[in-house]
């Protein structure tokens, strides 16, 4: 007589309108790798795009299920009800609005257990949310097993603007591996041909409007470029506002032959380590991943004023935010990027603080036990 067959791990499928290598696509793939053999994973990237996938360690397995081909949000959702009615997965796991059609799906799928989260909204929604969105959350959020948000000003949009139970929502704030992000030589200056003796400033996301490089670009192109000491800019990311932002930063004159694109790379922490200063220039942010990977790397930052990002800094980095407006204010981010490339002290003294502050609040396995505790609580009830 046969021993009885172990039972496989829970099925969690992961449906993202893309599986880029942006914030919420990275903290999956850390959370599948960190999880390790506790559940099995897939993901449905909306729009067939899986290059996150590459982040996974050797040994961590997510399959890629190819989305539907439909078209039409009733179309779509019917081929999502098919989708998961095949896949039949332990949980169901969306993100964001663009998902949707998943979310949709799980209402009209009988025993479909789903958490679902938020992290923040793209460019057409960065100044004002759309009607028609907010309805469709406040009908479908309800159903689900718990709804994820990542920022304080989502906690409050879910409950005042989307009506959710506050029971039903759970704020989880983003975590970083301070024993991985941490200060340190690099060997990137010299593969990009920036000098030792060169102050650099530098950024890490998903080229997107909402990211609104183009601000920084602009902000760089004020400060001083003459003689040799003048300082770079390093742009780390990919994504369809590349092209657009290689352009305009040949439009630079003095400034241009000093910014350098590195496009997308695995492992951001040698990027992060050949910068003095981080930069975050987008129109809407929550609780962003980048800029907590850059404080656990020790360094100062400057930033617009949006989202979470004056709660997740230290109170000594607040005269270094720039507000958001609706007209991009290239010189209100300037003036915080000058002083700091301006005072070797203070970066030092800041870079510091930033590091201490993020590791007592924002470590990486308060927020992984954080996760597995919703989504055994959703498997629990199954």
């Amino acid at each position: 007589m046969t021993g009885a067959r172990p039972e496989s791990p829970p099925l969690l499928l992961h449906a993202f309108a893309t599986f880029v290598a942006a914030g919420p696509q990275v903290r999956a793939t850390q959370l599948m790798a960190a999880f390790g053999p506790a559940y099995r994973h897939a993901v449905v990237a909306m729009d067939g795009r899986g290059e996150a996938a590459s982040l996974l360690p050797a040994g961590v397995e997510a399959e890629m299920i190819d989305p539907p081909a439909e078209r039409g949000p009733a179309r779509r959702a019917l081929a999502m009800r098919r989708l998961l009615a095949r896949e039949r997965p332990d949980l169901l796991l969306t993100y964001n609005w663009g998902s949707f059609d998943a979310v949709l799906a799980a209402r009209v799928l009988p025993g479909l257990h789903h958490v679902h989260h938020e992290d923040g909204f793209n460019a057409d929604e960065a100044r004002q949310q759309k009607t028609r969105r907010v309805l469709a959350r406040r009908l479908c959020l309800p159903r689900c097993r718990r709804v994820v948000v990542c920022s304080r000003r989502l906690l409050e949009i879910a409950l005042e603007s989307w009506r959710l139970d506050p029971g039903l929502v759970r704020l989880i704030p983003n975590g970083v591996r301070g024993d991985r992000f941490s200060p340190g030589p690099s060997p990137v200056r010299a593969r990009l041909d920036i000098p030792m003796e060169a102050l650099v400033i530098g950024t890490v996301g998903h080229l997107r409007p909402v990211k609104n490089v183009a601000r920084l670009i602009q902000a760089f192109a004020l400060l001083r470029h003459d003689g040799a000491g003048g300082p770079f800019l390093l742009i780390v990311g990919d994504g369809p506002e590349r092209g657009r932002l290689e352009e305009l930063a040949r439009s630079l004159g003095a400034a241009a032959p000093r910014i350098r694109f590195a496009g997308h790379q695995a492992d951001l922490v040698p990027y992060y380590r050949a910068c003095d200063v981080f930069a975050l220039s987008s129109d809407s942010e929550q609780h962003p991943l980048a800029l907590l990977e850059a404080l656990a790397c020790g360094l100062p930052a400057a930033s617009t004023d949006v989202g979470d990002v004056r709660a997740l800094l230290p109170p000594e980095q607040a005269p270094y935010l720039a507000p958001a407006a609706a007209t991009p204010d290239a010189a209100a981010l300037a003036r915080p990027l000058a002083e700091l490339l301006g005072d070797r002290e203070l970066r030092a003294r800041l870079g510091a603080r930033n590091r201490a502050w993020v590791l007592a609040r924002y470590a990486f396995e308060a927020m992984q036990d954080a996760y597995r505790e919703v989504y055994d609580q959703a498997l629990a009830r199954a």
